[in-house]
């Protein structure tokens, strides 16, 4: 049963992101929205632990709250892919059930 896992808060102050990736089933994927996206940017303490638990989950930003953020889009980790809000609404119909992780 593959989940999707929406992390909203920012991995630099809340452990959400750790307590996904430690819970979450490999072929689940994770959406990262509202401040959860400074996870998905290269060259921080976390885009490591981002980068290998790509290996196991589909990971996503999404990219309003990137714009939002003024986060270049070349700033991302490779593997990471980006949606709009409609690819939200797609990935939340496409699992089986969306956890989100406050």
């Amino acid at each position: 049963m593959a989940v999707l896992h929406i992390i909203n808060k920012s991995p630099f102050q809340m452990d959400s992101l750790d307590s996904c990736l430690r819970l979450a089933k490999k072929g689940s994927a994770i959406l990262f929205i509202e401040d959860a996206i400074y996870a998905a940017q290269q060259n921080t303490a976390v885009s490591e632990k981002v980068s290998a638990a790509i290996g196991s989950f589909m990971i996503y930003a999404l990219t309003p709250d990137l714009e939002a953020r003024g986060i270049d889009k070349d700033r991302i980790i490779d593997g990471v892919s980006l949606v709009n809000y409609e690819g939200f609404v797609k990935l939340a119909t496409e699992y089986s059930s969306v956890q989100s992780w406050l």
